[in-house]
């Protein structure tokens, strides 16, 4: 594993609560940078767990390029149905570490703007088009970055010592990664400036009456209850839910009109997967379907 440098101005010290590590699902991987993205796909659910807990996880340029990457990947693979996004040690994500990004020469009128559209959102970007329903574990404390990477996740889940925290403020910085995108479409406007403008940490049981969070868990059961979401979802109809997911993102930036199409659409799609005709099929017969994501 490389050093371990020091988190950017969009992260918070390591001082959050013990969380449970994120899986036993993944082992040492050939590659540096596997060590810092680990991977196991079992029973259809694709677990993708930041190992840098000496950073509270804060991202590499290397870690956000491999993470980037998986989350194509789960797209494209029939065998992947669900996925997971979760962390080890006592940090989710303290945000991004520019520390480990290619090395730049003389900085000139909009870098710093093709730097943010190539990095922080793409990533958040990679998130919401992912074709299958992603899943986020949270750990522990999710701050800057790490926070929108939470949040971009079809579902959350956190444990009841995780925290989210836009700590953009506190460092005189504008919020990145899709923040001021996601928090007014997850909670108003107001609640959202709230946030962004002072930057206190919200505890995973307020993020949760709030709207950020599905369901707060036990830390000891965070893993536990993530697979049996994870794996109920990858039993699923797996194109169905892709088309339902991309719905719902666009109906957040559309009108009425657009959004009905879209609609009309995605059903015309759908009736062709061999998932319908059996949900189709097993009503008739009142038995259980079977999907295979297919």
């Amino acid at each position: 594993m490389t050093p371990s440098p020091s988190p950017s101005p969009g992260s918070v010290p390591p001082a959050a609560p013990v969380a449970p590590a994120a899986s036993d699902e993944s082992t040492a991987r050939a590659e540096p940078v596997d060590s810092l993205i680990l991977h196991a796909t079992d029973n259809g659910v694709s677990w993708l767990t930041l190992n840098r807990p000496d950073a509270m996880n804060a991202v590499t340029w290397d870690q956000r390029e491999r993470l980037i990457g998986r989350l194509a990947d789960a797209s494209a693979d029939p065998g992947v149905r669900a996925v997971v996004l979760t962390a080890t040690g006592k940090g989710f994500c303290a945000g991004a570490d520019l520390r480990g990004s290619p090395p730049a020469g003389e900085r000139v009128a909009g870098d710093v703007a093709r730097m943010i559209r190539d990095g922080a959102q793409r990533l958040i970007t990679a998130v919401l088009d992912c074709e299958k329903p992603v899943i986020a574990a949270v750990n522990g404390t999710a701050a800057g970055l790490g926070a929108h990477l939470a949040l971009a996740c079809d579902l959350v889940l956190a444990a009841e010592s995780a925290r989210f925290i836009e700590v953009f403020v506190r460092r005189g910085l504008v919020p990145d990664g899709g923040g001021a995108y996601l928090l007014p479409r997850l909670i108003g406007p107001q609640r959202a400036k709230e946030l962004l403008f002072f930057g206190d940490a919200l505890p995973a049981a307020e993020a949760e009456r709030l709207g950020l969070v599905n369901r707060v868990v036990p830390d000891g059961e965070l893993a536990k209850t993530a697979r049996e979401w994870a794996e109920r979802l990858a039993a699923g109809p797996t194109r169905a839910l892709a088309l339902t997911k991309q719905l719902v993102n666009a109906s957040l930036d559309t009108d009425r009109t657009a959004a009905f199409a879209a609609e009309a659409t995605a059903q015309e799609i759908n009736m062709t997967t061999a998932d319908a005709q059996e949900g189709v099929a097993s009503f008739v017969a009142r038995r259980h379907p079977a999907f295979h994501g297919r």
